[in-house]
């Protein structure tokens, strides 16, 4: 038996053997050495070495040839209410239950605020509210108080109200006062354990008619908290009557009734280009009266009577339509629209023909309202809402994930709104959510929700697609694995999917992740996984949201001629360019335990710059993630490469997400 230290002198020399073979001897001469170990009895360090000498995957990219346009708007959004999507996520408002609706035979999330030295009651009074949309209001009772113990009602927020230091917040309510009492009401924000209120200020007097009041909560130096509650109370015994009690923080870009400042960050971060609003589920809703109505989300709060949402809570619809477009406003996107297209998810429909014109008359109103201008009826009503400027429309979905209606009626119900918008606007492309025979749709929404094994399998999928007809728009996907926001695994088959989809971004035009959004809290999460997540205080992406980041920031216009032979099963790329930039945009994806080396061949370069920038995300195990509690324990981390040349070989590391930026003339 060879000594240990007579095995690594002989496995040095087999390497070296091997390695020199490979360029220079004959396979006899190859041969005849090999004899030579296994007559001294060295079988088992030549065979070791043999199997270690894997051959490396070769990508081949000709730099100079195009196989298509890459859509510019490839990456984008997919929105809706559900994980507490708006109410009590990205929409800033901090009072639950706002407008008294989320339970009908109790004011859920709200309390009283007394002691043993006071007293009230509080009881949802429908008999009397501000307007014909919110009939109903909070009646409170106030029997005892006094400046030493002031009662009223407070109210829990969405797990809590995030209360900050040096920070000012809006808050406002309509009232009104029974005869007899005239206030004063004080309001304010009570950290939850010491009582002490955080801000605070004062309406001196009330109307005995509905009237609005508003005021403005400072902090001072406290501790940022979402330990903390609202309270409205008063000195006096007396009854007033309370409706759409409202509390914001500071909203992104300062828009009145808008949107938290960190998930806008997030989002603005993955530079999207379109957003799908206002969602899949919550656009038909549960039951046909329950779907997302657009013309009762525009025009003031008061006048907006709020619906319940298929995901079994209530929506406040603060988040109406003109916020959405502002939405798209805020971060430069283009709005692509989901109008009701005659079908909700208990399998009610109406059938195509006479029963359907309302709805499809109600679909044209909604796009004349989005862009049309000041001289049509509806464009003039958003201009009264606030926003003269039409919003550029392109895009219009009709329905949703119409696949489910067993009756079989999207056919026909496609082809009446299909007819109806090209005849009002020819210029918009119109979406069917499956597919049709009587009308050809201008694009396709696919969707899937799969494992990583089974992304990782299906990459090709869109290879040998019809280049001519009809589009496709990956409206809704995601690797589901980890909750409440998804794993590295997760993350790893997202961008392995993210390769096909780039790949082939000449005829897939558009896709979006969903769900976009989940709150954290205990009872906050509807569906697992979600790209972002939240909680009162603070935001994180997941390890999936940091590979979209990745993606959508390092775009080409152009689709680069590219093979990858040799490599692992689970080593994945795409090629895309910028010829006005002189920029190539190597995506890979390694999704496999060990370091996968590959040997790049840049064709048809006639320059190319001996460095280029890396962007790395990684993780050691395929179970790692991100959290509330660790938010970046995962994100891309920022290096150079400095041995590129038109030949060049580059490692990837195991569990990795990489792109790497290559100037190239």
């Amino acid at each position: 038996m060879a000594t240990p230290f007579k095995l690594c002198i002989l496995e040095a020399e087999s390497k070296r053997i091997l390695a020199f073979d490979r360029i220079i001897l004959s396979k006899w001469s190859f041969m005849s050495r090999l004899r030579n170990f296994l007559a001294a009895g060295l079988w088992t360090c030549v065979v070791t070495t043999l199997l270690a000498q894997t051959p490396n995957g070769t990508l081949n990219i000709q730099v100079d040839k195009s196989v298509g346009a890459s859509s510019p708007i490839l990456h984008g959004l997919m929105t809706e209410e559900i994980n507490y999507s708006y109410d009590g996520g990205l929409y800033a408002e901090l009072i639950r239950n706002r407008t008294f609706q989320d339970d009908a035979s109790s004011p859920v999330h709200w309390s009283i605020a007394a002691n043993d030295k006071n007293a009230a009651t509080i009881d949802i009074d429908k008999t009397t509210g501000p307007s014909t949309a919110l009939p109903l209001s909070l009646k409170v009772s106030v029997a005892a108080a006094s400046t030493t113990d002031p009662a009223g009602v407070q109210n829990d927020g969405f797990w809590g109200i995030a209360v900050r230091p040096h920070t000012q917040y809006k808050a406002s309510f309509y009232a009104k006062a029974d005869a007899g009492f005239s206030g004063p009401l004080k309001i304010s924000l009570i950290d939850n354990s010491t009582g002490v209120s955080a801000a605070s200020a004062v309406i001196p007097s009330l109307s005995q008619e509905w009237k609005r009041y508003s005021v403005v909560l400072t902090t001072k130096d406290v501790k940022p908290s979402a330990a903390n509650h609202f309270a409205l109370t008063t000195t006096h015994p007396g009854t007033f009557w309370l409706q759409l009690v409202s509390v914001f923080p500071p909203t992104y870009a300062n828009r009145s009734n808008g949107n938290r400042q960190d998930i806008m960050e997030l989002l603005a971060a993955m530079k999207p280009s379109f957003l799908r609003l206002p969602g899949g589920n919550y656009l038909e809703g549960d039951h046909i009266p329950e779907r997302y109505e657009w013309k009762k989300t525009i025009g003031p709060l008061v006048d907006r009577p709020t619906h319940p949402s298929p995901w079994r809570y209530h929506s406040s619809d603060g988040l109406g339509l003109l916020e959405f477009l502002e939405w798209c406003e805020d971060l430069k996107m283009q709005p692509l629209l989901a109008v009701y297209a005659g079908y909700s998810m208990k399998q009610e429909h109406i059938d195509a023909g006479p029963a359907l014109e309302p709805y499809v008359q109600d679909a044209l109103d909604e796009i004349e309202y989005v862009s049309g201008g000041t001289d049509t009826k509806w464009g003039a009503i958003r201009a009264r809402d606030g926003h003269p400027k039409p919003f550029a429309l392109k895009y219009v979905e009709v329905g949703n994930e119409d696949w489910f209606d067993k009756s079989k009626s999207y056919d026909a119900r496609f082809a009446q709104f299909y007819d109806a918008i090209k005849k009002s606007h020819s210029e918009i492309q119109v979406i069917a959510t499956t597919q049709v025979t009587s009308r050809q749709p201008d694009v396709l929404d696919d969707h899937y929700y799969r494992k990583a094994e089974q992304f990782f399998d299906d990459v090709h999928h869109y290879d040998k697609t019809s280049r001519t007809g009809t589009k496709i728009m990956v409206g809704e996907w995601a690797t589901r694995e980890g909750e409440p926001t998804p794993d590295f695994n997760a993350a790893l088959g997202d961008a392995a999917w993210m390769t096909g989809m780039e790949r082939n971004s000449d005829v897939i035009i558009m896709h979006s992740y969903a769900p976009l959004f989940v709150n954290v809290n205990p009872g906050g999460m509807q569906w697992k996984t979600d790209l972002i997540g939240y909680d009162a205080m603070s935001s994180y992406g997941s390890p999936s949201y940091y590979a979209q980041v990745m993606f959508s920031n390092h775009r080409g216009t152009q689709i680069v001629d590219s093979t990858l032979t040799n490599a692992d099963k689970r080593v994945f790329y795409s090629v895309t360019s910028d010829p006005t930039k002189g920029v190539l945009y190597l995506k890979l994806v390694n999704a496999t335990a060990t370091k996968q080396q590959l040997d790049i061949n840049l064709n048809g370069a006639k320059h190319i710059a001996l460095s280029a920038k890396l962007t790395t995300l990684h993780a050691s195990s395929p179970t790692e993630t991100n959290s509330i509690t660790e938010p970046r324990k995962i994100v891309p981390t920022d290096s150079s490469l400095s041995n590129v040349s038109s030949h060049f070989s580059h490692d990837l590391p195991p569990y990795s997400i990489q792109v790497v930026e290559l100037n190239v003339r």
